[in-house]
């Protein structure tokens, strides 16, 4: 495919730039050679490109997921309905995140990795609290590459009682060796929580460092001050006071959110985390957060932050307030799943937009489908009615990793057996038995 063509046209279709200084147009093209995008335009010459037809599709940017724990692929919906973080904790990591080998480690990020392709999603933000080991963390590093994603793997101490953090920060060093280069597609951060020395160790080595953080369940200190910055990532921020927004805010540091798992456990309120980093001049972005209750969509975080943000604004203005934000768009829900998670990872000037000189992660959506056709707004259809399914074609670094619908390079009926075995090697070391029909069982209770 692209790479036996240095040079790839997407020709005819409806393109959404998401770059101000690029225009959308309802039928262009977009020229792509080697790794760069060299040209967006409404129509392209380009006789010796290998041409996709685009025609009756929507073209765009790769999907930018900003938070997600790779490392649970093999746990996908065993708790659906959890609705206590320190029992969450206690099943992903005391009771099977315990009994992890490198093995798994791998097996369920590629899992992961393969299924975010399969959803429009080029780039990740990995939120690993389980490096339990450098072994651990290679595994993991190796399944991302592996796979062609474009990642940014944030090393963080495992949750359980019986991990050991003693090899970190020390093996940062060596991973920032390894990995941060200038052309990797996967890099490596710190996943550093409120760890002063570790943020510093990381400062170094001009790595990333992101930070759980629910207002009431955390502090953050006077300390941090002089050491907060771009560099940042905080998600969640749910129940955050004013102060200390307003101390993000001036050190300008990044913001993921997570629609779905912050309603599941309960960590936001009314103030809703993404509408105050928004009031304070933040940027926030998209994250998946958890397969234990969802997957690899980010589709279905779009749906629930355009849901949450109206239905948080509408019930304040029904209580009376006044000077209440506005409802939402489509277009700033797109921008939290493009533009500002290449923000959060620190790709803003390589990935995000359909821009010239931009690294080509592009998506296709294909707009033929019953549920999806006649297309009367484009970045409403992607938000609001585009599922996985539509996804055709996923280009990353100007190589194909989905086409026609079907993930290249990847024989699914191997993974499948691999990810059973390494499920089922961790419920047999850890006893734990996930019951199938654990929610139908509950509600009849």
């Amino acid at each position: 495919m692209s790479k036996q063509n240095p040079r790839t046209l997407f020709k005819g279709g409806t393109i959404i730039s998401m770059d101000s200084n690029v225009p959308d147009f309802p039928a262009g093209d977009v020229l792509v050679e080697c790794d760069r995008i060299v040209a967006v335009a409404p129509a392209i010459q380009a006789d010796d490109a290998w041409i996709i037809d685009a025609t009756g599709s929507i073209v765009m940017p790769g999907l930018v997921d900003a938070h997600h724990h790779m490392w649970l692929g093999l746990m996908r919906r065993m708790m659906p309905d959890v609705d206590d973080l320190f029992a969450y904790i206690d099943v992903v990591a005391e009771t099977l995140g315990t009994h992890y080998r490198p093995l798994d480690m791998f097996t369920s990020t590629k899992l992961s990795a393969l299924a975010s392709l399969d959803a429009g999603i080029t780039t990740v933000i990995d939120a690993c609290h389980s490096s339990r080991s450098p072994a651990h963390t290679d595994a993991a590093l190796d399944a991302l590459e592996d796979s062609g994603i474009r990642a940014l793997h944030m090393v963080g101490a495992a949750m359980d009682k019986q991990a050991s953090s003693t090899h970190l920060p020390g093996d940062l060093r060596r991973l920032a060796g390894n990995w941060n280069r200038g052309d990797s597609l996967v890099r490596v951060g710190l996943f550093g929580q409120l760890n002063l020395d570790w943020w510093k160790v990381a400062r170094e080595l001009d790595m990333r460092i992101l930070t759980e953080f629910i207002g009431d369940l955390a502090r953050l200190g006077p300390e941090f001050d002089g050491q907060l910055g771009p560099h940042n990532i905080f998600n969640h921020c749910t129940r955050v006071p004013e102060e200390t927004w307003e101390r993000l805010a001036d050190a300008g540091i990044n913001v993921t959110v997570n629609p779905r798992s912050d309603a599941l456990f309960g960590f936001d309120d009314e103030g809703f985390a993404w509408q105050k980093a928004v009031d304070h001049g933040l940027t926030p972005a998209l994250g998946i957060d958890l397969d234990t209750a969802f997957g690899s969509d980010l589709f279905g975080e779009m749906h629930a932050l355009f849901g949450q943000q109206r239905s948080a604004m509408r019930y304040r203005r029904f209580r009376g307030e006044t000077d209440v934000p506005d409802p939402i768009s489509v277009y700033a829900v797109l921008r939290a799943a493009t533009v500002n998670g290449a923000r959060a990872a620190g790709l803003e000037s390589e990935i995000g937009s359909l821009t010239p000189g931009k690294q080509a992660d592009i998506v296709m959506i294909r707009t033929d489908d019953i549920a999806v056709f006649p297309v009367g707004n484009a970045i409403g259809t992607v938000v609001q009615a585009v599922e996985r399914a539509n996804v055709d074609t996923v280009m990353v670094a100007g190589t194909i990793r989905k086409r026609s619908g079907k993930l290249v390079y990847v024989d699914p009926a191997k993974l499948a057996a691999e990810a059973d075995a390494s499920r089922q090697y961790l419920l047999e070391a850890s006893g734990y038995r996930p019951e199938l029909f654990a929610a139908r069982i509950k509600a009849a209770a």
